[in-house]
This record gives C-alpha cells, sequence and structure tokens, in this order.
C-alpha cells in the first residue's frame, strides 16, 4: 500500500478524471472505483490499529439549585419557545406571533418568579443564548449554577463563564474557587472577580489591586470594566493609579469612572478647568447675560493624564474637541455657583457667545447621561411638544437623555411626544422606555397607529413600532385593539391602499394575539409549581 490517506482525498476532492489516483485498479474496474475501495480498505484498517484514549476524569457532580421549579403548563411554553428561536424572526407578514421575540420576556418574567430552568432544556437554554447575546442575562440567571457548570464543559457555552451582571456565585470546583484567580482562565478570572465585587466591593478591588502591575493591557482594561458595579469613592485612589498606566484604553476607561464620581480629585480638576473655559458674560449689549466660552489652547499633559485626547476625530477642530471632553468630565453640580445660583433650566436658557452652544450643549447632554442627572436632563430635553430636529443636525440626543429619568416620567415624556409629532421619530425613544410601557404610553401609541391607518399611510412604514408594541404594550390592551382588527372594505377596481388597508388589518390581528398570548404565558407563570421528579425537574439525574 504505497499511498497516504491524505492522497486519496484528494484525489476524491478533484475527481478522477483531473489527477490518476494512486491506486492500481483491477482489469475492468474504473478509476474511481478503485479510489473508493482504497478508501474502504484504509479506514479499516485505520480503525483497527487504533489506541483507546485515555479515560478523563469524570466532572463533579451539577450543583443543586434550590429554587422552585416551573410550573408544568409554563415548562411546556418554555420548550415551545426554544424550538421556536430559529424561525424567520422580524420579516414575517401573517397573524401568527413571532415567539422568537417573546422569550426574553418569557425569561425575564420567570426570573421575576424566582424559578429555576428545567435540567433536560439547559442545552437549549445556552445554545439560544450563545447565538443570541440579547439572551444572555436573563438566560443565565434563570439557568443559574447549573447553567455554568454545564457550560464549563462545553468550549461553545464559555460566554456563560464571563463577568457580567447575571454571573452569580458559580459551581463548586468552578470560577468561586479563589484559586482560579492564580491559575485560571482569563473568563474564569474575570467572572470570579465580578462575583466578588457584586458581594464585596472592597475585597474585589484589594485583589485586582494586587495582581495590577502583572496583567497584560487588554485584562487590565476588561478588569477595571469590572469596577462600574458598586462604584464608590473607595476606588478613587485606585482609580487614580490606573490613571498614569501605559496603555491610553485603560487610562480613558479610568477617566470615565473617576469623572462619574463628583467628588472625586479629577472631577474636581475638570470642574476648574471648565470653569476656566466656560463663564458669564453681563458686558454684552443690550444687558442680557450670556455665557461666554474659551476653548483650552492647548492639551497639556496634565489634561491627557486625566483622559482628555489630544487628536480630534476628522473633521473636528481641536479646540473644541478638548472643550467638549473637558465639560463632559466635570461634575454638573458645579455649575450653578458658575452661573450665578441658576437651575439647570435656567442655564441651559442663557444664550451662548460665538456660536458655542451646540458644543457646549452637546457636551452637558453626556455629562448628564454619564452623571445619571435627571434635572439636568430634564431641562437638555425641554418639552416634548416641541418639533423635533432633523436627524444628524441637533446636538441633542433625547433617547440618550430619557435614560437619565425615572421610568414613569420617561413614559409620559415618551407619550406627549408621540400625541404631538405621530411614530416617525419615535422608534429610539419607545426603545428606552420600560417594559410594559406605561399609561399614558401606550394608549398614545395605539391612538397614533389608528390614526396612522386611517390617514392612509402605508403599514409597513410602521413595521418597526409594530414590533415593539407586540413586545411592550400592555396585554390589559388587547381588547381595545380588537376593534381595529377588522379589515377594511377594498373600493371598486382596487388599488394600492386598499392593499396597505388589509395589510394594517393584519398587523393588528397579529398585534392582538401577540398580547393575548403573553398574557397566558404570565397567567401559566403564575400556576403552581411542578412536582420533583416530573420531566425536567428536581429529584431525576443531571
Amino acid at each position: 500500500m504505497n499511498h497516504t490517506w491524505d492522497e486519496l482525498v484528494t484525489s476524491a476532492l478533484l475527481g478522477t478524471g483531473r489527477r490518476t489516483p494512486p491506486v492500481e485498479a483491477r482489469d475492468g474496474q474504473e478509476a474511481a472505483l478503485a479510489l473508493l475501495d482504497a478508501a474502504a480498505v484504509d479506514t479499516v484498517r485505520r480503525r483497527a490499529g487504533a489506541l483507546p484514549a485515555v479515560a478523563r476524569a469524570r466532572p463533579a457532580p451539577a450543583p443543586a439549585d434550590g429554587r422552585p421549579p416551573l410550573p408544568p403548563a409554563a415548562r411546556r411554553r418554555l420548550a415551545r419557545l426554544l424550538a421556536e428561536r430559529g424561525g424567520s424572526g422580524g420579516g414575517r407578514r401573517g397573524a401568527a406571533p413571532d415567539l422568537t421575540e417573546l422569550l426574553p420576556q418569557w425569561l425575564a418574567a420567570a426570573n421575576r418568579h424566582g424559578y429555576q430552568a428545567p435540567p433536560a432544556l439547559l442545552p437549549a437554554l445556552l445554545e439560544a443564548a450563545r447565538s443570541r447575546t440579547d439572551l444572555r442575562p436573563e438566560a443565565l440567571v434563570f439557568g443559574g449554577p447549573r447553567a455554568r457548570w454545564l457550560a464549563g464543559l462545553n468550549p461553545q457555552w464559555k460566554y456563560a463563564l464571563r463577568p457580567g451582571p447575571a454571573a452569580g456565585p458559580a459551581a463548586p470546583g468552578g470560577p468561586a474557587d479563589a484559586g482560579v484567580w492564580e491559575e485560571g482562565l482569563f473568563a474564569e478570572r474575570a467572572a470570579f472577580l465580578s462575583s466578588l465585587r457584586r458581594r464585596d466591593p472592597a475585597a474585589a478591588r484589594e485583589l485586582l489591586a494586587g495582581s495590577w502591575a502583572t496583567e497584560r493591557a487588554e485584562d487590565r482594561l476588561l478588569f477595571l470594566d469590572v469596577l462600574r458595579e458598586g462604584r464608590s469613592a473607595a476606588d478613587e485612589p485606585f482609580l487614580e493609579v490606573a490613571l498614569s498606566d501605559r496603555s491610553r484604553n485603560v487610562r480613558a476607561t479610568a477617566a470615565e469612572l473617576l469623572s462619574a464620581l463628583p467628588g472625586s480629585a479629577l472631577a474636581a480638576r475638570m470642574a476648574e478647568r471648565a470653569r476656566s473655559c466656560v463663564s458669564l458674560d453681563r458686558t454684552s449689549g443690550g444687558g442680557e447675560p450670556r455665557i461666554a466660552v474659551e476653548a483650552p489652547h492647548e492639551c497639556d499633559k496634565g489634561m491627557q493624564r486625566d483622559g482628555v485626547v489630544v487628536k480630534p476625530p476628522s473633521g473636528r477642530g481641536e479646540r473644541s474637541w478638548w472643550l467638549s471632553q473637558i465639560v463632559e468630565a466635570a461634575p454638573l453640580g458645579a455649575w450653578g455657583e458658575r452661573f450665578g445660583g441658576r437651575s439647570p433650566a435656567g442655564i441651559v436658557a442663557l444664550p451662548v457667545a460665538d456660536g458655542w452652544q451646540p458644543e457646549l450643549h452637546a457636551a452637558w447632554c453626556r455629562a448628564a447621561v454619564r452623571q445619571r442627572d435627571a434635572e439636568w436632563a430634564r431641562a437638555l430635553l425641554g418639552p416634548a411638544s416641541a418639533p423635533p430636529a432633523a436627524e444628524g443636525t441637533s446636538w441633542k440626543d433625547p433617547a440618550k437623555l430619557l435614560s437619565a429619568l425615572p421610568a414613569a416620567e420617561r413614559a409620559e415624556w415618551v407619550a406627549r411626544f408621540v400625541s404631538a409629532h405621530g411614530l416617525s421619530d419615535a422608534f429610539r425613544l419607545l426603545g428606552v422606555c420600560a417594559v410594559p410601557w406605561a399609561e399614558p404610553l401606550g394608549r398614545a401609541i395605539v391612538d397614533a397607529l389608528d390614526t396612522a391607518r386611517d390617514a392612509g399611510s402605508y403599514p409597513w412604514s410602521f413595521s418597526g413600532v409594530m414590533g415593539l408594541a407586540e413586545r411592550c404594550l400592555d396585554p390589559a390592551q388587547a381588547d381595545r385593539l380588537e376593534a381595529l382588527t377588522a379589515q377594511p372594505e377594498e373600493p371598486a377596481g382596487g388599488s394600492g391602499a386598499s392593499g396597505a388597508g388589509a395589510y394594517w388589518g393584519e398587523a393588528f390581528q397579529r398585534l392582538v394575539r401577540t398580547l393575548r398570548l403573553r398574557a397566558t404565558m404570565l397567567a401559566e407563570l403564575s400556576g403552581p409549581p411542578g412536582r420533583p421528579g416530573e420531566p425536567g425537574q428536581p429529584g431525576r439525574p443531571v
């Protein structure tokens, strides 16, 4: 036998017509058949000569999960949702609900009840979260310690071992073992640090400080990000050390974390720089005070150490770039004193000299979001009835500013916006509202959809809002929407308008059915829990 397995494979791939196989054919035998015979013989020979692999040690048993099991109806619902995860998704047209979009909500509701995941469905759950990152936080909370234990046995599920809000106390022998910090893989170390940070913020910080000098730059950056959770003034000394890190990205992240601590030394330095650049000018013509701006003339070493990036993006001036970074990092509480005790609304209302208003207000917007300052966010948002600016022409980002407001106030502002301007500019705003949409937001959305249909608008222009409504409207709105599902009468001769009317009726039917399905899902989760020994419930081996 004067050939190798690779030679046989190469001949098969190229074809015997293009490459003569390295085998001798019997009389009258075709070359292709001779190649297949040789491959069969070689396969038997290789298998017969294979040595048995060394048996690996059995993994530690799966940890216990003391949470109650799902009610039987809810378990069956989860199995169907997981089976439908590979469906057609949002591009479908029809009256049937899209089950793939309901899985995130089902998981969140199950977690609010405190149920454990059925062990038999854990592989499907981990696989679903592997392909959909939006599922991971809720899926890993629902999966609990058994999901993390199982993920440790399959490299494709290693995402479950990474740090994050869902990475609770790990299974015995997993990343909760303190020895992993010294010897584990990065994902295991990061998961351990994240878990420790939630339980004991000071201990996590001290653990990181002990190995900081020996960590790789990319690891230092990701470890530093763990400190966002539970951030406090006690972290300031460590973050000040990180400001002198060799990595620019590490320095920038440390500066961002410090600027969100209004009492930090970095915040005080940025406030002093901001005061030197922005002031109240009472000498302008007409006697009306205005804001005067003098942008920095250089970016010195101290500014760079505090996170100010020297080189601006393409098309941006250096001085305006430096100014925006300083104002964004300065504590917003410092501006009241700078402007004579005025409120945020009073400061925002002041005219800004020399065309600096867009730059200054944009920096204040980013500061309000970073510092979660609702009063400043409210002032910068302005009234919801004001005409929205064309996309890309305004310094204002209402969706981000809304994220700094309490959930109820956020919903009320968006409801007023939708009532005043309709749905065309509302998609991003709706995405930051708490689910289910609180009143009066839900009512405003239904009214706006009804108005758009009556106005003869094309329904596919509102497909994004319809998709959000299916997931976010309160299921109690289903009865009110039932009246909108009727198919309109087609005019004589037919036209595109009649087709649009039929689409509207179909879209409302799907919306109503989805809302009622969501109500059924919530009711199933409120049923009596399953009993040990049922399929997939505790009492059966894992």
